[in-house]
Parts: C-alpha cells; sequence; structure tokens
C-alpha cells in the first residue's frame, strides 16, 4: 500500500490558545485544508464540482487529540479517502508533528451533495473519477 497524501503546515501564534496549544477547531481546518489540496492533486477544483452540479459535504467528524501542537511547530497532515459501496465515504486523517508523535487524529463521514436536489448522490466515485486527471491520489 502506498502512503497516503500529505500536506505540511506551520502551526501559526494566533492559531493558538490561551494555554498556548493550537486551538481545537483549527484541528479542523487543517484536516479540510489537506482533504482540498488532496483534491487539487488529483485535479480537482472547486469550481469542477460546482460546473457538475455536486459539492462535498462533512456528515460526521470525530478528532482524537493525542499530543499537543505549539506555536511554530511543523506538522503533516495526512488525507487517505476510504471508499465503500454506499452514498458517503470515509476520510482517514494523522496530524503528525515533526518528530513523529501523532499530535491528532481525525476520522470523518462526507458525501458528494446534488446541489440542486439537495441530496447525496448515488455513487461519489463516479463524479470524482470523471473530474480526476489522477484518480488514484484518492485510492480509485
Amino acid at each position: 500500500m502506498t502512503e497516503p497524501y500529505s500536506v505540511s503546515v506551520g502551526v501559526r501564534g494566533y492559531e493558538t490558545d490561551t494555554q498556548g496549544h493550537l486551538n481545537q477547531a483549527v484541528y479542523l481546518q487543517y484536516a479540510e485544508h489537506a482533504r482540498w489540496s488532496l483534491l487539487r492533486a488529483a485535479g480537482i477544483a472547486q469550481t469542477d464540482l460546482l460546473d457538475k452540479g455536486v459539492g462535498p459535504v462533512v456528515l460526521e467528524t470525530t478528532v482524537r487529540y493525542r499530543s499537543e501542537l505549539l506555536a511554530g511547530d511543523e506538522a503533516s497532515v495526512s488525507c487517505a479517502f476510504v471508499w465503500g459501496e454506499r452514498k458517503t465515504f470515509g476520510v482517514e486523517q494523522t496530524i503528525t508533528k515533526a518528530d513523529g508523535t501523532v499530535a491528532a487524529t481525525v476520522s470523518s463521514v462526507g458525501g458528494l451533495l446534488d446541489l440542486k436536489e439537495r441530496r447525496l448522490v448515488a455513487d461519489p466515485r463516479e463524479y470524482f473519477r470523471a473530474l480526476a486527471t489522477d484518480a488514484t491520489v484518492m485510492g480509485l
């Protein structure tokens, strides 16, 4: 199996809370950044999805905080899509400090929303495959 896609992030001072730790909401922003970066690496832009009349939605997210991140820390955020046979898909992400320590894991359930019908599309893989120039980045 190949390594999951990942992006690097640097923790900025204004992202920290009063204890000097990365604010809990920013972990979700880092995860979102990695998901969109993965889509761009697959050749899919936000406008491509909108042109097809669909938009990604997050239905559920679980964050497990494991080790603190502080201002100035460098981390990588991995992202791997987990495909099933239904309308939804999983996204597994790990935020890892430069020394290899896992700072957090983020597990999400998502789907593609038909923007006109306001319902999930039956097979999101079909849309992603059609739009991607490199669907292998997405595990397709």
